[in-house]
């Protein structure tokens, strides 16, 4: 065990990799520690729990956060992001301008969840768009460590992002596709017929021996995320691989 991260409250998967699990919502976030860059994976549902997410990153690092990569577009996975200034924001192929249509949607979904309505406007107002878009894959050089972002939806969203990390153990930060505190979430921007398919992409990206990483609830195994698919598909009527 790694005490400085867990004091911090940081749960620390490998050398390279930790995360956090955030009060409320029970939302994950992810880090990712090069040699020369950081990464954060869903920065948190507000600019107030994002200043505090940046500042233990920093506090764990030793560096500022450089880039950030959004899973998919619901409030508590991107309204903290207008905390971490300068950092280069990744996202699924059609995240950017979703957000950024929806600005009033999102501040709205995060009031009826239960955040603050003066945080939710002022989170809105200043929330952050991806300004690189991922339409199949992209590799992030951080310092010897490569990190893959892959465009695995639709599926719990119409612009689902999944990160995997090489080492001594692979991890695969699944965003929402994967639940593990509670029954994965089928709102109206799912796309039920494709989910299954999606978390197949997942299974193959990190293979039978990786930490999977869900955007709510424990680490889970490969085991879990294959019976988490067989359920979707039984709940959705999909049939096929």
């Amino acid at each position: 065990m790694d005490v400085h991260w867990e004091e911090a409250g940081w749960e620390r998967l490998t050398g390279r990799t930790g995360r956090r699990r955030l009060p409320v919502w029970d939302c994950t976030v992810g880090l990712v520690v090069g040699d020369e860059s950081v990464l954060l994976i869903d920065p948190g549902s507000c600019v107030r729990e994002g200043a505090q997410l940046r500042v233990e990153a920093e506090r764990l690092t030793g560096r500022r956060v450089t880039h950030i990569a959004f899973t998919h577009g619901h409030f508590d996975h991107v309204l903290g992001g207008a905390a971490f200034a300068g950092a280069e924001v990744f996202g699924a192929v059609g995240l950017d301008a979703e957000l950024s249509a929806g600005r009033e949607e999102l501040r709205d979904d995060a009031v009826r969840q239960g955040l603050d309505a003066a945080e939710a406007a002022e989170a809105a107002d200043l929330l952050v768009v991806p300004r690189h878009p991922v339409s199949g894959e992209w590799t992030l050089e951080l310092g010897g460590v490569q990190v893959l972002l892959a465009n695995v939806g639709p599926g719990h969203t119409r612009h689902d992002l999944a990160v995997c990390v090489p080492g001594e153990r692979e991890v695969v930060f699944c965003g929402d596709l994967v639940e593990e505190s509670g029954e994965p979430q089928a709102g109206p921007d799912a796309v039920p017929a494709q989910w299954p398919a999606a978390i197949g992409r997942l299974l193959a990206l990190g293979g039978d021996d990786a930490l999977y990483v869900p955007g709510h609830g424990a680490v889970v195994s490969a085991a879990f995320v294959r019976a988490q698919r067989d359920t979707l598909r039984a709940q959705f009527g999909v049939s096929g691989l």
